[in-house]
């Protein structure tokens, strides 16, 4: 794995802490918002169950008025002593249509139902039957009637003549409104949450669309059968908080009739919306402030220390005139103050090490010189020698004194080669030459040398072969090679 470079550490350091911040406060945001909407909602629901309440007590107080003006009308009461049950039924619609309520029915004072009427289709008369015996038995009193998946809510109020010992029963009337969805949108538009009423887990009435209806019936129906204080939950697209309350009356047997109240979360999930795209702005801000930052500290710090590093990696090459950046910080700066005085010192250091080193080098091609000198020296003395024989011819004098020229320029030559090295430190004077030549050129000296007299040299012909070389260094040394191997012969000729 390639490591990463400081500036490139940095920016994505800066840019993970704005996220993890961002996320940070997006995370304890969304907690406070819920937890006070959770707390809000819940304060809500309270309000929207009492104001249920409210409403319902003035429904109440209504009922139990028009009820008590129903038992005082004549005309009823003059019906009922007829004691006709037919005669009951028929005369009965008229007063049903003058209470203007949703139901109305009239009893024996026995209780036995005489006739009954209600709104929409026929409830069942079991059902109705039975609340009322009820009903009846608490005058006064409201009830609620569940039948046929409606709900009611009725009061009885007795039927008499007379008055004190003289007072005869002559029934009842009773009275009641249904639980409608024009009900259910007043509480609803009341409390400002989604209400429905429900009996023995079934929706009777309420304000939730059909298919939330269906959704709340096949996997909510224990809200609908008991009392909870507080649920969240999920319906179609939205999240809800739910609490349901038993409505306390006297019921048919069996029947749980229960109010649920739901309180959405669109209001606060709005808010909370619009709180993630400030907190997301303000980290987007963050994220752009660190970059920013990053470059910064990139231009003072970063690209010195990049600057520093290339410079280091031209030192490690030998390179002691590369300059490093005198910018950014004040520490890094006086960094790159110390890094430039020691390149000066290791390049002064180099400097005297190189000198040291040629001086030595001058020192050791000094003792090869004198030992080639000494050849090219008795070449000469041997030949000079030569030449003082007045007996010599003259064409041998001529190739005595070609041979000690040779000697006097090969001298010169060894001279010449010490002299460039102490000046530019450079051994070798390469150029292309023929390999052929320099062999032949070579022999061709080494055989006016006195070590040489009497050794048969026999140069082999090859092909001509052209060769990087330095012709004055290759001829010394193939000249000490023949040398050498003429002195071994000399000595392996000599007797025993």
């Amino acid at each position: 794995m390639r490591p990463w470079r400081m500036r490139t550490m940095l920016l994505v350091s800066l840019v993970a802490l704005a996220l993890a911040m961002t996320a940070i406060f997006l995370a304890m945001a969304r907690f406070t918002v819920e937890r006070q909407a959770r707390a809000d909602l819940t304060l809500d629901m309270q309000h929207s169950l009492q104001t249920f309440r409210n409403l319902q007590a003035q429904r109440q107080r209504l009922l139990l008025r028009e009820s008590s003006l129903l038992s005082e009308l004549p005309t009823l009461k003059a019906t009922m002593t007829t004691s006709d049950r037919r005669t009951i039924q028929d005369n009965g619609v008229q007063f049903w249509k003058l209470s203007g309520e949703d139901f109305f029915a009239l009893s024996s004072p026995e209780g036995h139902l005489d006739a009954f009427y209600n709104t929409g289709a026929p409830l069942s008369r079991d059902n109705v039957e039975l609340v009322l015996r009820a009903a009846i038995n608490s005058p006064g009193s409201l009830q609620l009637l569940a039948s046929d998946g409606r709900l009611f809510e009725i009061s009885s109020q007795p039927l008499t003549f007379g008055s004190g010992e003289q007072m005869t029963g002559l029934g009842y009337v009773t009275t009641g409104y249904e639980f409608t969805e024009k009900i259910a949108r007043e509480v609803s538009d009341a409390a400002a949450a989604e209400v429905v009423f429900a009996v023995d887990g079934n929706v009777v009435a309420g304000t939730l669309p059909a298919p939330l209806r269906q959704e709340l019936d096949s996997t909510q129906s224990e809200l609908l059968r008991q009392p909870l204080e507080s649920r969240e939950m999920r319906l179609g697209h939205q999240r809800y908080l739910a609490s349901s309350v038993r409505l306390e009356a006297e019921t048919a047997p069996g029947a749980d009739i229960q109010l649920v109240v739901f309180k959405s979360f669109a209001g606060e999930e709005q808010i909370l919306a619009s709180l993630y795209r400030l907190v997301a702005a303000l980290g987007a801000l963050a994220a752009m402030l660190g970059v920013g930052l990053a470059a910064f500290i990139a231009r003072t710090v970063t690209e010195p220390l990049q600057s520093l590093l290339a410079g280091t990696r031209a030192l490690s090459r030998g390179d002691f005139t590369h300059k490093v950046s005198e910018a950014g910080a004040e520490e890094v700066r006086e960094l790159s103050r110390a890094f430039d005085r020691m390149r000066e010192r290791m390049q002064q250091t180099q400097q005297e090490l190189l000198a040291a080193e040629r001086m030595a080098t001058i020192g050791q091609m000094a003792s090869s010189v004198s030992h080639d000198l000494r050849h090219y020296l008795s070449a000469i003395y041997a030949n000079a020698e030569f030449l003082a024989n007045p007996e010599i011819p003259a064409g041998e004098r001529e190739d005595l004194l070609a041979d000690v020229r040779a000697g006097v320029q090969g001298m010169t030559d060894m001279l010449d080669s010490l002299l460039v090295f102490s000046r530019t430190g450079m051994v070798l004077q390469l150029r292309p030459e023929y390999l052929t030549v320099l062999v032949e050129q070579t022999v061709a000296a080494i055989r006016s040398h006195p070590e040489a007299r009497g050794v048969d040299l026999r140069v082999q012909p090859v092909l001509p072969l052209l060769v990087e070389v330095d012709p004055k260094e290759l001829r010394r040394a193939v000249y000490n090679l023949l040398l050498n191997a003429c002195q071994a012969v000399r000595r392996g000729a000599r007797p025993a």
